[in-house]
Formats: structure tokens, C-alpha cells, sequence
């Protein structure tokens, strides 16, 4: 997501660093090309003229700050806008109502919301521990109830049993009964969506809404559909009173207008963006994070977050007592690469770490997910022996590899010869010690990845 914004507004403030101070001209000719930039991504036209007049008022005679130079000054601008434009904090979820407390999904057909109440749901239990119930109230899709009965399934959530036969409004009030009678924390229900906003639609939304009293009416919008994501969040908070959107398919999104203009066109908070097909695939929205990542500064704080939630620290302590006894294998590496996949894909990671989509510059095929699982297939094919001691791997060995793994000889050797470099630097920082392990520039138990840039 942001993508072409990111690149386009690398190369306008590439020019405004390499100058010692700025003219009013300047400024002019970089808040041009920002315009257009913004522009491009697709966010809404107002938006960019409100966000280009604010930027302007700050950043003409602008005062420099400690070791900032003039054009870090005005990025730095751009980035506290970007952020103002976003909503300034992230905005949690508000379940502060007596249990169960009803949180009602909204949005038009295929925007994503039964995939997107079940990850919610999963969230939820997972990490506050909260008891959820979902109900399908989509009686006009075939295999709607279905499909909720089965990613609440893979979610480990339950779903209450519902049938097309059944009014929307009857089954959002028995489903508000059960979860009282059951103890449930929070009812998740997913309404029905059409192809566009029409009247009969709202109508139905606005007698469940009176029914259950939701805490929260979640809006999901395809992302991917730019300014209609922004027009339809306008006409469900017009109908409804919207309390947040989630943004799904982000993941396909390179431009991100719709991300940079709902707040400020509804005035209602971004409170999560939808990633990917997985049902862990659901990050919070944090609009510094995103300001950052926007303008190539990396999200560290994201990063660390990730690791702690996917690498498992048992494992990670012993890897580091291995590669300070100089024993490390193959089965360990693959170990590795196994957890640093639970993360994501691989470029998201690249873009949390400051400074790495620019070194990155060209060479996005060497980040590519493809790789970590060509190299996964080839160790797979390797006997246990062999990962243990890759050195018995003599030229027969390497054909079976190549031909177990779908790989050629070449792909083998290479992998074995960037194995040996890896080996060679983690014995050196095995010698130095935890200190001379971080020195690496490596985190504790995270080696670097054979051919990766990490």
C-alpha cells in the first residue's frame, strides 16, 4: 500500500535535502509535484487542497530546528500533516458497554465482511481474551451463512446458527439473546451488502441498528476501489452514523487514496486495515506509522511488534546459544526462516525498517516471498544428515536436491555458498558475545538471511 505515493514523494524531497536552505519558490515547485503526487494515488481532490494549503502556512518561513536542515524541516511538516490528515492516534475498538456488546459490520456485496468479522472475532480472543459470538443476517446471498460458519470455524470462534428463512431484524435480536444467555463479550453481526447503497438496504440497517443498540457499525470498504470507498463511507455515515471503517484488500492497493481521505472526508477514524487472505492478516491503524512508511522512514515499532507476536523467544534463546558455540546448521536456518515467514511477506518487513526501500532501490526481486520458499523446498529435500552437515553434499546429492526441490543445481549451490558465508559471520559474532551479536546488527535470535538483505 502507498507504493507509487511513496516513490513519487522520495524523489521530491530527495531534491529538497540536497539544498542548504529554501526559497518560497521552492516550496512552491516541491508542494507542485506533492500535489500531483497525492493526486495520483488517487486521494480526494479536496482533501489535497486542504492538505497543500496547511502544509503551505507551516513551511513558508519556517524556522529550523536543531540539526535539521530546511528540506528535513518541511518533511517533517508533511509528515505531522499526514499524520493530522489520519486521524494523530490510532482508535480502538470501544467495547465499554454491558456485555455482550454488539459491534454491527457493514458495507457493500464482496467489500469483505464475513472474512473481516471472523479475523475481528479471532483478535479479539486471542489477545483480550474475549468470548465472541457471530451471526450471519445476510439472508439474501447464497452461502452466506455458510461461509461465516466456516471461517468462524478456522477463526476458533463460534457462530450461532441461522437461516435464510429467518428476517434480519429477528435474527440480530435472537443472537443478541443467545449472547446474553451464553456470557459472550461481544456479538459480531454480519449484515447483508449490496452491489451499491440503495434504499431498501439502509432501510433493513436501520432496524437492526434499532434493535441492538450496537457500540460499534463497523464500515468495510475495499480499498482497492480508491474515491468509491470514500463515497460509499459518506453515504453509510450519513444513514447509519458509522463509528470506524476497516479497509480491506489493502494489500492489493498501491496508491492508498482511500486511506488518506476517509478520515478527513467523514470525520470517522480508519481502525484497521485488512492485509491479506489469512485471519491473522489484520494490522491496527496507526497513522504515524503509516506517515512514516509513506515517506521511506520506516515502522519500527510495527516491526518489533510483529516479531514479538510470531517468533517464538524459547527457540530464539537457544539459536543464540548455538551460534555462540559455533554450531550453526541448515535445520537451524530453516527454523528460522520459518518463523520470519509467520511475519509476513517479506516486503512489508523490508518497508518497517528505516532506510531499506531506498537501498532496496532495483533489487525488489531479491525480496521477493518466492525465494524464502525455493530455498525452503530445497532444504525440505535434503536427508536430516544433510542439513546437519552440509558438507557430505557432494554433486549427486545436489542433483537429488535440485530435482526433490523443483530447483536446478545451480539454485543449490548458490543457497550452500551464501549457507557457508552465513555460518563464517555468525561464528565471528559468536566470539564477540551477546554485544558483539547486536553490533552485527542482528536481533537476538534472528540471524542474517542467506541471499537476504537482513
Amino acid at each position: 500500500m502507498f507504493d507509487n505515493l511513496s516513490d513519487r514523494l522520495e524523489g521530491v524531497f530527495k531534491k529538497l535535502r540536497g539544498r542548504g536552505s529554501l526559497t518560497d519558490a521552492n516550496i512552491k515547485e516541491a508542494l507542485r509535484e506533492v500535489r500531483i503526487a497525492l493526486l495520483e494515488a488517487d486521494v480526494n481532490f479536496k482533501v489535497v487542497k486542504t492538505f497543500i494549503e496547511r502544509v503551505r502556512e507551516k513551511a513558508v518561513g519556517i524556522e529550523v530546528v536543531g540539526s535539521l536542515t530546511p528540506g528535513q524541516q518541511v518533511i517533517k511538516v508533511v509528515h505531522d500533516e499526514l499524520v493530522t490528515l489520519m486521524g494523530e492516534k490510532n482508535a480502538s475498538l470501544n467495547l465499554a458497554a454491558q456485555p455482550p456488546a454488539v459491534v454491527m459490520m457493514v458495507g457493500l456485496q464482496g467489500s469483505g465482511k464475513t472474512t473481516t468479522s471472523a479475523k475481528l472475532a479471532k483478535r479479539l480472543r486471542s489477545k483480550e481474551r474475549k468470548k465472541c459470538l457471530l451471526a450471519s443476517l445476510d439472508v439474501y446471498r447464497p452461502a452466506a451463512m455458510d461461509q461465516l460458519a466456516t471461517v468462524g470455524e478456522q477463526a476458533g470462534v463460534e457462530v450461532m446458527e441461522t437461516s435464510p428463512s429467518e428476517k434480519p431484524v429477528a435474527i440480530a435480536a435472537r443472537a443478541l439473546d443467545t449472547a446474553k444467555r451464553g456470557g459472550y463479550d461481544v456479538l459480531f453481526l454480519d449484515t447483508a451488502g449490496r452491489l451499491h447503497v440503495d434504499e431498501t438496504l439502509m432501510e433493513e440497517l436501520s432496524q437492526v441498528k434499532g434493535e441492538v443498540d450496537p457500540v460499534e457499525i463497523l464500515l468495510v470498504a475495499d480499498s482497492m476501489t480508491g474515491q468509491d470507498a470514500v463515497t460509499v463511507a459518506e453515504q453509510f455515515d450519513q444513514q447509519l452514523s458509522i463509528t470506524g471503517v476497516v479497509l480491506s484488500k489493502s494489500d492489493g492497493d498501491a496508491r492508498g487514496g482511500a486511506a488518506l481521505s476517509i478520515r478527513h472526508v467523514t470525520g470517522k477514524p480508519i481502525k484497521f486495515l485488512g492485509v491479506g487472505e489469512g485471519l491473522d492478516a489484520l494490522d491496527v491503524f496507526h497513522p504515524d506509522r503509516v506517515a512514516s512508511r509513506i515517506l521511506g522512514m520506516g515502522d519500527v515499532l510495527s516491526l518489533v511488534e510483529t516479531a514479538m507476536e510470531n517468533v517464538d523467544l524459547e527457540k530464539a534463546a537457544k539459536l543464540q546459544d548455538k551460534i555462540q558455540k559455533t554450531a550453526f546448521t541448515l535445520e537451524d536456518f530453516l527454523e528460522q526462516m520459518q518463523q520470519i515467514k509467520k511475519m509476513g511477506p517479506l516486503g512489508d518487513l523490508m518497508s518497517m525498517i528505516p532506510g531499506m526501500k531506498q537501498a532496496m532501490k532495483g533489487r525488489e526481486s531479491e525480496v521477493d516471498d518466492s525465494q524464502l520458499k525455493r530455498i525452503e523446498a530445497i532444504i525440505l529435500s535434503m536427508t536430516p544428515g544433510e542439513r546437519r552437515k552440509h558438507q557430505i553434499i557432494n554433486a549427486s546429492r545436489k542433483r537429488r536436491i535440485a530435482k526433490g526441490s523443483g530447483t536446478s543445481v545451480q539454485e543449490v549451490n548458490r543457497l550452500l555458498k551464501q549457507f557457508v558465508q552465513t555460518q563464517k559471520m555468525m561464528k565471528r559474532l559468536g566470539k564477540l558475545g551477546k554485544k558483539g551479536f547486536m553490533r552485527g546488527g542482528g536481533i537476538p535470535g534472528m540471524p542474517k538471511m542467506p541471499g537476504m538483505p537482513f
